[in-house]
């Protein structure tokens, strides 16, 4: 197996599991338990890892949501909760959310391996998201570890990408509407808002594509093939586990 078609099976699963834990009922708890709501507790905890830090920092790191919606959650957020707590809680949820749906899945700690080892051989150097979630201590055992691992790796590819999209000249917000033109609402645009888009802004996202597959492809190439298979047999088997990222 090649490391691109590790990457063209790996990635797709890791962008769509790594977020179980965005709206679940272990991050409901969470947020209850810190006075915030579901939707500040995603802002301020996934944020977090960047520290106290003033909200066009974490726009810039999010990439793809209206900013003033990001400003209102951060400052909202901070006024409660630490935003490094706030982390720290969210990746716990991660935890406990893989504690719950993943225990019973054989070969579990080889994916683990096989998951720290791409993480350790990634290049974090201005992946400012990725690097905040890199920087933080995950838990020791395996199914807590396995949604925390898979997670941070969704950090990797997300981060790239970003540079990446600017790198061809596609802006983030347009990045969005091509991709996903439904859910402007969800990141915090007008409903009906749809900017215009050109099939030279499209071609130069798919350019983008190609371009994140350069840089995360040393972390991914650091994986011998009993690795690759041990990372995609446990990614397959903690999608099922997650019903696609839905828990």
């Amino acid at each position: 197996m090649t490391t691109d078609e590790l990457m063209a099976r790996a990635c797709p699963i890791i962008r769509d599991i790594g977020w179980a834990h965005y709206f679940s009922p272990e991050a409901e708890a969470t947020a209850a338990r810190l006075g915030l709501d579901l939707f500040t507790l995603y802002a301020l905890g996934r944020g977090g890892v960047l520290g106290d830090v003033e909200p066009v920092v974490v726009a810039s790191a999010f990439g793809y949501f209206n900013p003033e919606v990001v400003d209102a959650l951060w400052n909202a957020g901070r006024e409660q909760v630490a935003p490094r707590e706030a982390a720290r809680a969210y990746l716990d949820c991660a935890a406990e959310v893989g504690r719950r749906t993943l225990s019973g899945i054989e070969g579990l700690d080889a994916m683990v391996a096989a998951a720290d080892t791409v993480n350790e051989a990634a290049d974090p150097v201005g992946l400012a998201l990725y690097a905040g979630f890199r920087g933080e201590l995950l838990v020791d055992d395996t199914p807590g570890r396995a949604l925390q691992i898979v997670t941070v790796l969704r950090e990797l590819r997300g981060s790239a990408h970003l540079i990446a999209l600017r790198c061809t000249g596609v802006d983030a917000r347009t990045a969005h509407f091509i991709k996903r033109p439904g859910d402007g609402p969800m990141f915090g645009w007008p409903e009906g808002f749809l900017p215009e888009i050109s099939d030279e802004q499209r071609a130069a996202a798919e350019r983008a594509e190609a371009l994140t597959d350069d840089l995360v492809r040393p972390a991914y190439a650091a994986l011998d093939d009993a690795g690759a298979a041990a990372l995609l047999r446990g990614l397959d088997d903690m999608n099922a586990a997650l019903g696609n990222g839905t828990v």
